[in-house]
Formats: structure tokens, sequence, C-alpha cells
């Protein structure tokens, strides 16, 4: 959600920075803007829309050799141009990710004191707030240091200040910023990949730090304004993820990925052997109650893990939206986990889910995408997806390798707890052996599934229904179809249909229902004939060809154990998504009103 990306060094800025923000496009963003200083001036140039329209407005060949860039991601106030990053107020211009909550009462503060202002942003109130404080403190770092304790909420700020305008500063606070170094210069960063073509080589900043950066040197700051040491880490990716290969969308390229993926993520913790899956997963053996905390298509994947956990491992499971986890009254004790989904690791509601966890006493477990994110680094324990860079916004392969990890947890508890006996168990590792091969096959069929969103893409809404694990599919299934295609999707338990919504139901309405778990897909026929009754346009998911047609259009679903069913069955609903949304000459890739990386509550 949003980007930044500073430079200040031995070379011209304008080309880094422009760079570092189109590397960043896939976090969403609805307007973009950069600050540079130019022989001892200060310029801003911002633009609603695209980095094209911010690059159409540019010299690339300016000798300015310090600047900041922002891609925003619209919270308060419209998306244009006067709301866009950078704001300058006085003697201060920053750029910011996040939300400064107490933003109200700071601006009727600086009103008072003589403060006017043009822009809707809570980030231009943060920046008359730095100037405020700087003339009586008369010292930068104090000044940020004082900032700190005024904000509230998630930051992330990229500062100059034209009485210091050969140095760059930072200061976070929950949104997350890196600085990273190289022999031609230094840079700051809300995300890895906007330095890597430049360097691999970064630093962390924690919460209330404040980094002072030069063309030569990086400084940190404690809240107590001593200097902090700080280990240079290496990132080992590379720039692979951010070419699309011959796809025509990065989307398309990653569902794919997805086999590559999975194995990746499986062979990471299994090697054939439960004893692999012990070494792993021991510390789980200790709580007797799961409490998963997520938002969007990771909330999406605790539900699947709800099924897998207390239907295989006998442990009671609660899933919960971390907006609400964070504010709720929670009934947990010494044996519950608390288990939160994040794919960046920097989703604001989650963090503050986990913090709450924490300061009840509570034991954390992170399941990230992201080395060193910050819900990886305050977790108690980790583990890591291996889903490699994910470009598109809407989530593909990120999402399915956290079923991958829940499928081996469940795996583990459920043969641990003595429910999945040695025979079951076996083959169940034979089934992920042929995982692969079976995700292959499944993407094979990719014009099965592309021939009916042809027939259906021209629709306003479209339903998904399903039972148990089936509706956890359908939740993301009708997820992914919105977020890309903007057509009114919505997913309901199969026999909450009749209960009010049937009344929606309208000669040949798409209604997609997913029936794979063999002790419920009886109930959930019935329920397709009475949609069927009514007119809809049925498209029937399962792993069983039925007797009778009762359908319109048919997807079948690889037969295999069902603690590895829902990997197989959400591809063909993702490669649905994404013909629908194509037909409709959708941004696939950066829907709008998007971002990749909630960061702000």
């Amino acid at each position: 959600m949003c980007g930044i990306i500073g430079y200040i060094g031995k070379e011209k800025c304008l080309p880094k920075i422009i760079h570092g923000l189109e590397a960043l496009e896939y976090r969403g963003y609805d307007s973009a803007g950069i600050a540079y200083i130019e022989n001892n001036n200060l310029k801003i140039i911002k633009e609603k829309g695209k980095i094209v329209n911010l690059k159409k407005l540019l010299d690339f060949e300016t000798p300015s050799y310090l600047g900041i860039g922002h891609t925003r991601w619209a919270t308060h106030g419209k998306a244009n141009k006067t709301n866009a990053h950078p704001h300058s107020v006085g003697k201060f211009t920053i750029v910011h990710n996040g939300i400064i909550e107490n933003y109200s009462e700071l601006k009727t503060e600086l009103v008072k004191a003589g403060y006017k202002f043009k822009s809707e942003t809570d980030t231009e109130v943060a920046c008359a707030m730095l100037d405020f404080i700087y003339k009586s403190e008369k010292d930068i770092l104090k000044t940020l240091n004082k900032a700190s304790n005024i904000f509230r909420g998630s930051y992330a700020l990229g500062i100059i200040c034209s009485d210091d305008d050969n140095t760059l500063y930072a200061l976070r606070n929950t949104s997350p910023l890196i600085i990273a170094t190289s022999e031609n210069g230094n840079f700051i960063a809300s995300d890895v990949p906007a330095i890597l073509k430049f360097t691999n080589k970064y630093l962390l900043l924690n919460d209330h730090e404040i980094a002072k950066i030069t063309a030569n040197n990086i400084t940190v700051y404690n809240q107590n304004l001593k200097e902090v040491k700080k280990e240079i880490k290496t990132f080992t990716g590379n720039l692979d993820a951010a070419k699309k290969d011959g796809y025509e969308h990065f989307m398309l390229k990653e569902i794919f990925e997805q086999k590559q993926v999975f194995q990746d993520t499986i062979n990471y913790y299994f090697d054939g052997t439960i004893d692999s899956l012990a070494k792993n997963f021991e510390f789980l053996k200790k709580f007797q109650k799961f409490d998963i905390v997520a938002c969007g298509s990771a909330y999406h994947a605790g539900l699947i893990a709800k099924s897998l956990l207390e239907e295989y491992a006998n442990i009671p499971v609660n899933v919960e939206i971390a907006s609400e986890y964070r504010y709720k009254k929670c009934f947990y004790d010494k044996d519950t986990l608390v288990i939160l989904i994040s794919q960046s690791g920097e989703t604001a509601d989650t963090l503050a889910a986990l913090n709450k966890a924490k300061n009840d006493g509570i034991t954390t477990l992170a399941i990230v995408n992201v080395l060193e994110s910050s819900i990886a680094r305050s977790a108690d324990h980790i583990i890591y997806t291996k889903a490699g860079c994910e470009i598109a916004v809407a989530t593909t392969k990120a999402y399915l390798s956290q079923l991958a990890v829940f499928s081996l947890l469940s795996i583990y508890l459920g043969y641990q707890n003595k429910i999945i006996k040695d025979e079951e168990l076996k083959n169940i590792f034979t089934d992920l052996k042929n995982m692969p091969n079976l995700i292959e096959k499944t993407l094979d069929n990719a014009n099965i599934y592309f021939n009916i969103g042809d027939k259906i893409y021209k629709n306003k809404q479209i339903f998904f229904m399903g039972r148990g694990i089936d509706y956890a599919i359908a939740m993301e299934a009708s997820l992914k179809l919105k977020e890309i295609s903007y057509i009114n999707s919505v997913a309901y338990q199969a026999g909450e249909l009749k209960h009010g919504t049937i009344s929606l139901i309208d000669k040949n309405t798409p209604v997609i229902a997913i029936a794979t778990d063999k002790n419920l897909i009886e109930k959930t026929i019935s329920n397709i004939k009475e949609v069927k009754a009514r007119g809809a346009y049925v498209i029937f998911v399962s792993n069983i060809v039925p007797s009778e047609k009762f359908y319109d259009e048919f997807i079948e679903v690889i037969n295999i154990h069902p603690i590895l069913e829902s990997i197989l069955t959400i591809i063909p609903l993702q490669l649905l998504a994404y013909k629908v949304a194509k037909d409709n000459n959708c941004d696939i890739d950066k829907p709008r009103n998007l971002a990749k990386s909630v960061t702000v509550e």
C-alpha cells in the first residue's frame, strides 16, 4: 500500500527514483510524485494516475543527487494531484506511508498556530507538525524524535529539510521501511524490489528509529538519540519475478508458477518422512486451541485450515478477521496459539493483532512470505511460505503456498494426535509426491475454464456456493473474481441461499457451486437444484462426476486426499476469474482501488 523511494548519492537521482516507483507499482496506487534538490532549490512534481503521467513531466538529465518519490493509495482525501505526495510545509518536505490517526487534533493545533493547508491529507499535517516542532527545537534529529512521540498510528517517512539539503532522513513506526546501501549512494524504500536493480545490501529500521543518510554514510538513532549499530543484510532473491516471461499478465504467470511454489514450500519442510515434519513443527504439540487471524485471502486460507485442523487434528480453531480481532475480547489461555497469516508480513491489522496477543502473554506463530518482515520479526515462531515475489495485486501463488503449509500442519498434528493412521499417512505422502504433476495437469486444462469465462463475463452479478471446506474455497474464488473483474460476486453457504438470497436468482444468473466434500455433496446438489429451478446458469465444480445433469457447465477436480483437495480446487477458479476480467478489459495486475500490502487500518 503506497510506495516510498529515496536516493542520495553520486549519480543523478531522477532515473533511480522513477525506477524504484515503477518497481513498487504492484503495491497499488492512484497518483505519483517526486521531490528533489537541484542547485540548492527544492522542486516538487506530482500527478494523478499512473507513473507514466509523472515521467512525461521530468527531465532525467536534471543534475539532482537527492530526491524522494511516492506512489499514493488514497486514504485521507480524494485521489488527485493536490493530495498526491510529496507534501511540503515550511522547511520540510516528506513522503509518507501509513496513517497519522491523531492528525485531526494536530491540524486544529496547527491552524491555531497560523498554518494553512492545501490538501485533505494527514501527511500534510505531519509535515506541518515537523516544521512547527523545528521552530522551537532548531535541531532536525530532536524534531523527528519528538514528532515520533506525538504522532499516533502507522508511518514510514522519507524527509528532506531545506536547512540540511545534503541529507535524507527517515522515520518509521509500524509501516515498513528499509535503508539500502551501494557504492554510488544510499536509498530508502518501502520494499526490497525498489532497490534491487542498484543493490541487494540493506538494513532494517525498528519502530521509532531515525535514519540520517548522506551519500557516504548511514547513521541510525534510537528514541534516546543514541547511535544504533545495524547489521547490513543481503537479499538473496532476484528480479526474475518482475518479468512476465511471455505471459500477458503477472497474475497469469503467477497462477502457472503454482506447481513450483507448491514444490518449494513442501520441500522446505518435508523430506518424505514424518520425522521431518516433527522437526519443523514439534512446537505445535503443546497447544490445545488455535486462533487464526488474518485479512482477505489469508483469512480464507485460515478458514481452510480450520476445516483441516478440526477434522484431522481434533483441535478447535477460531478464525478471525484481524481488524475485528484486535478490538474484541479474546478468550484464550496458555494453551492457545495465535497464528497470524500475512503474505507481506506487514499487514497493519494483522500486526496489531499479533501485538495484542503478545501483550496478553499468548504465544504467536507467523505464517508469512517475506523474510525479516515486521510480523516475522515480532512473532515467537515463524513458518515461511515459499511463494517468491508476487507482483499481481490479487494473490494466487502466495495463497496456495499458505494452503500447502496448513496441509503439512494438519498431516503432522493429525498423525501426532492419532487420528491419521499409518496406512492413511502413507497414502497422503504418495499424494504429496504426486501433487506437482496434478497441479500441472489442472493448469493444462486452462482453456476449459477460459471457455466458461467467455460465457459469463457479461453478467453483473455472480454467486458462489458451497458447504464446509467448499464454502471457504467459494469465499476465496468469489473474492478473486470481484477483485479483478469488478463484478459483484458473493459467496454463500449452500444451505443459506434459500433464506433470502435466492430472491436474487434470475434467468441465467451464474451460480458456481463447489462440492468436493463427499459427506456433503448430496445436500449441496439439492441446493443447486433449487437455484437451477429458478433459472440459474450453474457451473458445477466437483471431484465427483454426477450421474444426472443438473448443471450447465462442469469443472472436474482431480480426486485426491481431502487434506490437499482445496489446492487443486482453487486453481480452475483462479483461471476462471482471470478470463472474466480479461474479457472485460480490466487492469488485472493492478485493480482499481486495491493495494498489494495493506499497511493501514
